[in-house]
């Protein structure tokens, strides 16, 4: 380990421990500690015994190409299908009447689909693509409602070899041509509408609206009649020659297809990630590579049993979608759970209904709906049956210690274990996690890297103050620094579409030969690795290096406070000063000295450096619409700047009364 100074100071701390149950732990698919010394004397080897677990046409000749790193080649030469991985086969091993796909509609029908079914489906799609022109190697843009059509489409074109560009049903027209245009699609796969919050989002309508902002790939448009004529909502305009009925083409396809026969490094998806600075990154994933990495990891951190109802609450149109809900889970040949609409209609209850109906056991959900949750009150899960729960998962940022107590007493009723993961589109799959029949967990803390993965925590300069592996490893004192991981792993991005030198800047130039997440980390005394945000979302406090995480989990560690959002502005004495947004748990009154307690409670969990300057209690905290915190736009409300870029907002008025509330708060 370095004797060099650590670049990140680590204040906030957690001692509590929660190990897996002893009946868990017999039964969970890894149980022998020893997989993480096997991964690690050989990862090349590891990886090449998980893609054994696929079903590939050709073998392949070189499991790992780094020749031209780092633009990384996995299982080089090898042939296989993914859409054929995840439904063919297991119709082939007999499971055909197992159910694949359950569809939970936002007005309260749902849907089964057996995987005979899902093939039948998915053929007839991948047919009327193929009647529309699309071939191998075209781009499809899919901006549909979370509907079992969402995952059927993806998978018709991986079947015919297409790269879906999946975008989220919600995005703005302007988000939507952006992507078209950059990807050049040729069709675009939508649906007449969708529901949320029992109001129709018009998918159609903004399809038009990006098309008529210039779209000049864009050859058709087929349309799934999702609402049909259960409502009044005015379904546009309808081009003809452009725009092509579902009903009309899908439903009269053969239901048969043939697999197109895929190269290992032939590109499977492109989805893209809005930078807060410059266009969207295409992040191109390929299809041995991406498919081993979340095949893998679904079977071991969801630990997926044949009789699982599994629910991951993600919209396809994140990357979480198509590793978690697709591609990962259904390579294993799981169940599914698939809900179109939000939590909270027509009532809070509504996910806690949707398990108690479909008797659902693993959930895999993100912090910023767990802590909404603690928001609303215990009473809603409290009135629903959740006893067929026996696993949990986090996923989409750091959780805080507080919440994922709460999650742990209120949801898994301290029964269930939580794996708090941690990666990104770029990484395909999960890094970092508890592997939930082996690892003790700590509130907070996605534990360490899984089996095959190397990491490393080093210093804004680049030098390494330790590597981080799945042995424990106790460091004498907290260790904090910026993360980086140090050998290439099978699901990894392969490069940022049409931009080579972007996907080298961004992810590769940092430091030298390791890839740059982004991420502080800090490793903790008992060898815990814990997730600090956003190295942009470390504040420089008095000379001292503060991550927002810690304050926030300070803060919501309060029994007030349901949520908070940290950002540093600028001080004129102490360099920073720490400005937090607060949401208070809705059963809380809140009085004269509520946030003079708030302040005084930060500066004992963590110290007097630590205390905010400022602090607005607001209802709510503008949030994407995939539910992560925008503290870019809140350091623009705090340093009174213009607001940047707000399309990809669940709700933009938020942002817009909370920069009125706190220039009125005199803050």
């Amino acid at each position: 380990m370095s004797t060099e100074s650590q670049t990140i100071n680590t204040l906030l701390e957690e001692s509590r421990t929660y190990e897996p149950s002893a009946e868990f732990r017999s039964q969970a698919n890894l149980n022998d500690p020893l997989i993480y010394a096997t991964a690690a004397e050989d990862p090349v080897a590891f990886w090449e015994e998980q893609a054994k677990q696929l079903s590939w046409t050709q073998p392949w000749s070189q499991v790992l190409d780094d020749s031209g790193a780092p633009f990384f080649r996995w299982f080089v030469g090898g042939k296989l299908n993914a859409c054929y991985n995840c439904v063919d086969r297991h119709v082939e091993a007999g499971l055909g009447e197992k159910p694949a796909i359950i569809c939970e509609t936002e007005p309260g029908d749902h849907r089964i689909y057996t995987y005979s079914e899902t093939l039948v489906e998915v053929s007839k799609i991948a047919n009327a693509l193929k009647a529309l022109g699309v071939k191998k190697g075209d781009r499809v843009c899919v901006y549909m409602p979370m509907t079992a059509e969402l995952c059927f489409t993806m998978l018709a074109c991986a079947r015919i070899g297409a790269a879906h560009n999946v975008v989220f049903g919600g995005f703005s027209p302007d988000s939507i041509a952006e992507r078209v245009n950059d990807a050049e699609v040729k069709v675009i796969v939508t649906a007449d509408g969708g529901w949320r919050r029992g109001k129709v989002i018009e998918l159609k309508r903004m399809v038009d609206e990006a098309i008529e902002l210039g779209c000049p790939t864009i050859e058709k448009v087929l349309v799934y009649e999702r609402l049909g004529d259960a409502t009044q909502y005015n379904k546009g305009t309808w081009y003809e020659g452009r725009d092509v009925s579902w009903s009309d083409l899908v439903e009269n396809q053969p239901d048969s297809c043939p697999c197109e026969e895929m190269e290992s490094e032939d590109l499977l998806f492109i989805l893209y990630t809005s930078g807060s600075t410059g266009k969207p990154k295409g992040i191109m994933h390929t299809t041995g590579g991406y498919l081993t990495g979340v095949n893998a990891t679904s079977r071991w951190v969801f630990d997926l049993k044949p009789d699982d109802i599994y629910w991951c609450t993600a919209d396809c149109g994140w990357v979480t979608g198509h590793s978690y809900i697709v591609y990962g889970p259904m390579s294993n040949a799981a169940t599914v759970l698939v809900y179109e609409g939000s939590p909270d209609f027509p009532d809070k209850d509504r996910f806690w209904r949707v398990i108690e109906k479909h008797r659902a056991t693993i959930l895999y959900t993100a912090p910023t709906a767990i802590r909404t949750f603690m928001k609303w009150g215990t009473q809603y899960p409290e009135q629903c049956d959740l006893s067929s729960l026996r696993l949990l998962g986090s996923v989409g940022e750091p959780i805080n210690p507080e919440a994922w107590v709460w999650y742990h007493k209120y949801i898994g009723r301290k029964n269930c274990p939580i794996v708090d993961t941690w990666w990104q589109t770029e990484t395909g799959g999960i890094m970092i996690s508890p592997l939930p029949g082996l690892t003790t967990t700590k509130p907070g803390s996605a534990t360490r890297p899984l089996p095959g993965i190397s990491a490393a925590i080093l210093s804004e300069e680049g030098h390494a103050l330790t590597t981080i592996s799945g042995s424990i490893d106790k460091p004498e004192e907290p260790i904090g620094g910026i993360l980086a991981l140090t050998k290439p792993w099978p699901s990894m991005l392969r490069g940022i579409w049409g931009d080579p030198e972007r996907y080298v800047n961004t992810y590769w130039s940092r430091f030298d030969g390791l890839y740059f997440p982004g991420d502080g980390v800090k490793l903790d005394e008992d060898g815990f690795l814990f997730l600090l945000g956003r190295v942009d979302d470390i504040m420089l406090v008095a000379g001292h290096n503060i991550s927002t995480m810690e304050v926030e989990s300070a803060l919501v560690d309060h029994p007030a406070v349901a949520e908070a959002a940290v950002i540093g502005k600028t001080h004129e004495i102490k360099g920073q000063g720490i400005c937090a947004f607060v949401t208070i748990k809705s059963d809380v009154q809140v009085t004269e000295s509520t946030i003079d307690e708030l302040k005084a409670h930060v500066g004992i969990k963590i110290g007097p450096i630590a205390r905010p300057d400022d602090i607005i209690l607001t209802a709510e905290l503008p949030k994407t619409r995939s539910g992560k915190i925008m503290r870019r736009l809140l350091r623009d409300i705090a340093e009174g700047r213009e607001l940047g870029d707000t399309t990809t907002l669940g709700d933009p008025n938020v942002v817009a009364a909370l920069r009125d509330k706190y220039e009125a708060d005199g803050a």
